[in-house]
């Protein structure tokens, strides 16, 4: 009976082991956004993905359109214009755009359209970050911000692609 026992102990050990490393490496991380005037905008939420972070956004309240999104440098979002944010997350020093033939910034993601009602759900992935503890992580130095702007980033221009002014913003941190 004894040797029983202790088996099922080990196995016992073993699966709560595997439950708590599957929550781990699932974990998700949700940033809130608000607008000029503070008022929520939604929620992106990141979660790591094959190389880089996967990302789901579920936004409203915003004009239609199509929008830039991108991961700024400072976990920062000062209103009323969110400069506080800084440039856009680059630690490659690439130039800016994804069709930029000289490589783009970390931040750089696809455009947002968002509907006549002003809502967007909209899934993507970025291959160029982490959610690690590396250079490339949202969370490196104090976390990082992601900005929706107002118009449509053209993909090329330096440094960030026309896209105007950051009318949303939201703090990425652990």
């Amino acid at each position: 009976m004894p040797p029983m026992k202790n088996t099922s102990l080990f196995t016992l050990a073993v699966f709560l082991l595997v439950v708590a490393f599957s929550s781990l490496a699932s974990a998700k991380t949700v940033v809130q956004l608000r607008d000029a005037q503070g008022k929520s905008v939604g929620k992106v939420i990141l979660w790591e993905q094959g190389p880089g972070v996967g990302m789901e956004l579920r936004l409203e309240n915003l004009p239609p359109g199509e929008h830039a999104l991108h991961f700024h440098r400072e976990p920062k979002c000062e209103a009323p214009d969110f400069k506080s944010a800084g440039p856009h997350f680059n630690p490659d020093l690439k130039k800016h755009g994804l069709e930029n033939p000289e490589g783009h910034h970390n931040g750089d993601n696809p455009n947002i359209t968002v509907g006549a009602d002003g809502k967007v759900k909209f899934r993507t992935s970025n291959k160029d970050v982490t959610l690690g503890n590396d250079i490339r992580s949202l969370f490196s130095n104090g976390g990082t911000s992601i900005v929706i702007h107002a118009k449509a980033d053209d993909q090329k221009t330096d440094p960030a692609g026309n896209a105007g002014d950051r009318i949303a913003c939201g703090v990425i941190t652990k």
